[in-house]
């Protein structure tokens, strides 16, 4: 799920949420899942130590309905991995193989019962099932996607790099870097296997898209290409998954942004989009015809990966300079304020909000 907003769950410790990390398993320096307390107020984040230790827990996410929180292990043999939630503590509820390479997104289908990663090296999805706990079961399914695109460096076989399903039900959506394609599938109930629908989203070449943010209304969708810094604009189709595209604008006016998350803000004004090698956040306005650029704000760090809107903050993992910035959202503008409000954490890539049960 790329926009990463939930009411707030407050426990006694105060709002809990979670930060993922690269660990030296993947040339990172963290060590795991990390706890953070958060001042609504302020933004601020108080570190509350290592949740879990595990290795590159890089993506995170959460049931639909209970406290469980999820993680991909970016490994060259990859997994993912499960865990119950209890105000700042993690319980481990198993772990299963994506039989692939470096998983990097991961979502739980919105009936609950399967657990859906995206293999970006090997370029393939996995499917794993659920039981009514939330607990890690078998691997029910494994799809490899075919295919290049133009760019011999980033795009010389599959990447899938996003898994999307949508909240009501229906298609999966899943983004592949390396294919220039966006694929829809269903999972089969009872059996777990993925059923391919079509057609397919073709996105323009050499885009390289990476991920996908739904619009709060549930009609429209923006796609963001990492390796040509596009955002495209496509009406949505609801349950079926189907895009139309109707616009595409710059996500970046820097020669050598890499642009990496994206996510609607809930009141539907705007779009943000986090930039690497820029080290912006760029504000995108939706309230047009078609997305405008508005302008970009520095991260106050190095190369973005991650942010996560939550209240009136948005807040940015920056990987290389280990650290996660907040920034209060002008509620007009929709522009983030300066300067941000730093917390010093190893390696981050990303942050995980506090969900209401």
């Amino acid at each position: 799920m790329p926009a990463l907003w939930f009411d707030l769950y407050v426990t006694a410790e105060g709002e809990i949420l979670f930060i993922g990390c690269y660990t030296p398993e993947t040339g990172g320096e963290g060590s795991g899942i990390t706890a953070v307390r958060r001042d609504s107020g302020t933004g601020a984040l108080t570190p509350l130590g290592i949740a879990a230790r595990a290795p590159s827990p890089s993506f995170l996410t959460w049931h639909p309905t209970l406290p469980v929180l999820y993680a991909v292990n970016e490994l060259v043999e990859g997994t993912v991995s499960a865990w119950a939630v209890d105000g700042a503590s993690l319980s481990p509820l198993g772990t299963g193989e994506t039989g692939g390479a470096h998983p990097c997104h991961l979502a739980v289908t919105a009936d609950s019962r399967y657990l859906v990663s995206a293999n970006y090296t090997s370029g393939s999805v996995a499917v794993h099932r659920l039981d009514g706990t939330g607990a890690l079961g078998e691997r029910t399914d494994l799809l490899v996607h075919d295919g290049a695109g133009p760019d011999p460096k980033r795009q010389e076989r599959a990447h899938a790099h996003m898994v999307s399903p949508n909240p009501g039900g229906g298609a999966i959506l899943v983004v592949d870097l390396g294919t220039d394609a966006v694929y829809r599938y269903e999972v089969e109930a009872g059996t777990g296997r993925l059923v391919p629908l079509a057609p397919r989203v073709r996105t323009h070449a050499g885009a390289g898209p990476r991920h996908l943010a739904r619009h709060p209304d549930g009609k429209r969708a923006y796609l963001v290409g990492e390796l040509d810094a596009s955002v495209t604009a496509y009406e949505l189709d609801g349950a079926s998954g189907v895009l139309h595209e109707r616009a595409r604008v710059t996500a970046s006016e820097h020669p050598d942004a890499q642009p990496s998350e994206i996510a609607v803000r809930p009141d539907g004004r705007y779009l943000y989009v986090a930039i690497r090698g820029a080290d912006t956040i760029s504000v995108i306005a939706l309230d047009g015809p078609v997305p405008a650029y508005v302008t970009e704000v520095p991260t106050g760090g190095h190369w973005p990966r991650h942010f996560a809107i939550i209240g009136e903050h948005l807040y940015v993992a920056n990987e290389r300079s280990h650290s996660v910035v907040a920034f209060r959202l002008n509620a007009d503008s929709g522009v983030p304020e300066e300067p941000g409000v730093v917390t010093r954490l190893p390696s981050p890539t990303c942050v995980l909000p506090a969900k209401s049960f």
